[in-house]
């Protein structure tokens, strides 16, 4: 079951889930509206390798916007943290962004019961789109759970305070 925006508000005021900053005019029936940070990375590496540590670099998105190119995959953040060990959270983006054709995730909209950070973002675009920080550009939304679970506590992005690249490299070992 979905919660409702209603639901979510009552369980932010409950600890249930956390939301910082919570502001209530970004609720909705059944989800909440994030913000995009400042700032974004894009990889430096031309090929992409999973078992290596990727380089990266960090733009700023001035207030007068900066414009996004396809062909890129841009990563951002959102400007609010969350947190819950009560509901699953899922990500989408919203249906505004959408008809721009911009992308604010690749397939990580799913998130884990017990996730607690900043949502990194996998941006892309159809065609050139300019972006300005603090849009709200996606919208978070929260599932009960059945049943007895494990809350997420891995330590690859548990606990974020940025933008984090893929760490993939970190499921590969020694014995791979």
């Amino acid at each position: 079951m979905i919660l409702s925006g209603r639901e979510i508000e009552k369980a932010v005021r409950a600890g249930e889930i956390e939301i910082d900053p919570f502001d209530t005019r970004r609720l909705n029936p059944n989800s909440y509206n994030l913000r995009l940070h400042n700032k974004l990375l894009v990889y430096k590496d031309e090929v992409l390798d999973m078992k290596k540590p990727l380089q990266t670099q960090e733009l700023e998105i001035p207030e007068d916007g900066l414009v996004l190119r396809p062909g890129r995959l841009y990563l951002g953040r959102t400007y609010e943290r969350t947190a819950t060990s009560h509901y699953v959270p899922m990500l989408e983006g919203r249906s505004s962004i959408g008809r721009l054709g911009l992308y604010i995730h690749v397939t990580a909209g799913f998130g884990d019961i017990g996730f607690s950070g900043y949502w990194t973002l996998e941006i892309q675009c159809i065609q050139p789109v300019k972006l300005y920080p603090m849009v709200e550009i996606c919208q978070i939304y929260y599932h009960t759970i059945a049943g007895e679970y494990t809350p997420y506590q891995s330590g690859k992005y548990q606990n974020n305070t940025g933008i984090q690249p893929s760490l993939m490299y970190k499921d590969f070992t020694e014995e791979d």
